[in-house]
């Protein structure tokens, strides 16, 4: 039987060197693997080139990332609610890729796929494009975009069993599923850990060969990122 169980965030991270490119599911501070960014932290790399919608807050997500200098480069399609993200840009600290975000989902998901590039016309035109071939197609120019290359992929799901296949949940889903089948070895945190056989087939959103290594987080804190009610 395929077990892909480590017993903890710590151990998951085994391997994780200075100077390695990761990729990190979520969208804001939603369905980020909050466990493994912990872990990675108290792992103490650096020089990191993450990959990420975006850059978390201040002081959660890859933000703490940011907090001790561990990431060199964030390649992302959204940085506005990180102030040191902003700071450490400006000051030439922080190397930044700013990817259109369906380019960024599409250079996730070709990795998987084994395609090594694709011609897109997202960002023709704009900084974007600079230093990038340009094709035609019916008229309209694209530019060619390559495939992400990491070394790990850290997503977080709701549901996962011991052989790593997985479920996510509702908008957490995101980006983890494209992250997922992108890494060299693809680490899962999940909420509930379950027996092969216990998740109906029909419902699995990433098969388990993807997988590397699963285990079940400790705590998770879902923090929203501004909450907006109406008066009442």
């Amino acid at each position: 039987m395929i077990n892909k169980v480590v017993k903890s965030a710590a151990e998951a991270t085994k391997g994780l060197k200075d100077n390695m490119t990761l990729m990190l599911g979520g969208f804001g501070l939603c369905g980020i693997p909050e466990n493994s960014i912990e872990a990675i932290r108290k792992n103490g790399a650096k020089g990191l080139t993450c990959i990420s919608n975006n850059a978390g807050v201040d002081d959660f997500g890859l933000g703490l990332l940011l907090q001790t200098k561990q990431i060199k480069k964030m390649i992302s399609s959204y940085v506005g609610e990180n102030d040191l993200f902003e700071k450490q840009m400006l000051s030439g600290e922080l190397e930044v890729d700013l990817v259109p975000q369906g380019s960024l989902a599409e250079r996730c998901r070709a990795a998987g796929a084994g395609i090594p590039a694709f011609f897109t016309p997202a960002g023709y035109g704009t900084e974007v494009a600079e230093g990038k071939e340009v094709r035609w197609f019916k008229g309209k120019p694209h530019i060619l975009e390559h495939a992400f290359d990491a070394d790990f992929a850290f997503v977080k799901a709701w549901k996962g069993d011991t052989a790593g296949n997985l479920i996510f949940k509702a908008t957490a889903r995101n980006f983890n599923p494209v992250m997922a089948m992108a890494g060299k070895i693809t680490v899962a945190e999940v909420e509930e850990l379950v027996e092969p056989g216990e998740l109906d087939p029909n419902e699995i959103h990433t098969p388990g060969i993807f997988v590397q290594r699963i285990f079940k987080g400790e705590k998770f804190e879902k923090r929203i990122e501004q909450r907006t009610v109406r008066e009442g």
